[in-house]
């Protein structure tokens, strides 16, 4: 390991103070209070809201629309986002961006990565903020298209003061509101920002360490349901380290991913626009890569096997499959983008096209079930 790592950097002394003060309230007065007076139904609905309302406005705004520009958002949205995402209080959304951009560029890697799952748990939990690591140094060169969105910049100017009226003038105005101020504040206010903090965290640490790699094994990033349900939508990380561009992180229908949903919904009345999405088959087509990647590592274990030279021809008829699919697939998507700048929407209406990508993404699709049986056969289905 080299110096990088090794180093033991200065303390980041207002980090330290206000994860250790929370969660010292959290961990004793919050309960405390509860036990000798009762939290009213009051002060539950308000954690509960504010908890779902910061949470949605890492996913979607400080994630989603302004570290990776899935989508397009209404002023009125953005600044919600921005906001709730200052109640969150995990920065402004300019620092928070350069600091995410950075680690997609440099995932894995200890000395760039700012919370390289590589040093550990902790590290990647919590410990990259608690000391003035080289690796966590800003570099705003990355996000120069958000300098230049005015409601981001104000944000940024302004974000101590937002942050501090967020988090004890809304749960202030509701305690008094609700004639609970005390309750109100420990628990709409501590407690929500405390459990707020552990669960965006969870991204960070466990959805790089527990969890599957079905889309890529070229890096520690993983697909985790639970941590998905923690974090609305979050915990689909294998798929978004490799498609970050895409506003969903969890693709199927089943997954659950309420940030994708409301994404969507807003832009079913005009608040949301132009929402990126990857095509269905370069998705299958990563999954199949990820395939034959398993697959040759595995016959790279099974020197001397009785059946190593039947299932090298396997697995080279099926790459010789899929590698005629995808190249079918590029030619037909260039033809379709061709046609579409020659503005011949009637033509690729009626033409076979669309029923041409379509059966190659069945194509896909079936391959992807036989590449799952040779696999498991080849004992590294699931790892």
């Amino acid at each position: 390991m080299n110096d990088v790592v090794r180093e033991r950097p200065p303390f980041n002394w207002p980090a330290l103070l206000m994860f250790g003060f929370t969660m010292g309230i959290a961990l004793t007065v919050v309960p405390w209070f509860g036990l000798a007076h009762g939290y009213d139904a009051a002060a539950w609905i308000s954690f509960a809201a504010l908890l779902c309302l910061t949470e949605l406005s890492i996913t979607c705004g400080y994630h989603r629309l302004f570290a990776h520009v899935t989508y397009e958002a209404h002023p009125v949205i953005k600044a919600f986002f921005l906001l709730f995402g200052a109640m969150a209080l995990q920065n402004s959304a300019l620092v928070w961006s350069a600091g995410h951009r950075v680690h997609h560029r440099f995932i894995d890697e200890p000395e760039r990565d700012p919370y390289c799952a590589r040093r550990g748990f902790w590290f990647s939990h919590i410990g990259w903020m608690l000391r003035n690591y080289p690796s966590g140094e800003l570099d705003f060169n990355t996000v120069a298209d958000l300098r230049r969105d005015p409601q981001v910049a104000i944000q940024h100017k302004h974000y101590f003061k937002i942050a501090i009226g967020m988090n004890i003038g809304v749960p202030l105005a509701l305690g008094l509101l609700f004639g609970n101020v005390f309750g109100m504040l420990l628990l709409a206010g501590v407690l929500r920002l405390v459990l707020s903090h552990q669960l965006t965290f969870c991204i960070n640490s466990l959805a790089h360490i527990i969890g599957i790699r079905p889309y890529t094994i070229d890096n520690t990033a993983r697909d985790n349901g639970v941590v998905a349900l923690l974090t609305f939508g979050e915990g689909y990380h294998n798929y978004h380290h490799l498609f970050a561009h895409d506003y969903r992180n969890g693709v199927r229908w089943w997954q659950y991913d309420p940030s994708k949903w409301l994404i969507k919904a807003l832009s079913w009345v005009g608040l949301t626009k132009n929402l990126k999405q990857v095509p269905w088959f370069k998705i299958r087509r990563a999954m199949l890569d990820t395939q034959f990647c398993r697959a040759n590592l595995a016959l790279a274990r099974q020197a001397g096997s009785p059946r190593l030279q039947e299932f090298r021809e396997l697995i080279a008829a099926e790459y010789a499959s899929f590698s005629k699919t995808v190249a079918s697939w590029t030619e037909l998507r260039e033809q379709a983008i061709a046609d579409a700048k020659r503005a011949l929407r009637d033509r690729w209406a009626h033409s076979s096209l669309p029923g041409r990508l379509k059966a190659l993404e069945k194509s896909l699709q079936l391959q992807y079930r036989r590449m799952q049986l040779v696999t498991a056969q080849l004992g590294t289905a699931g790892s």
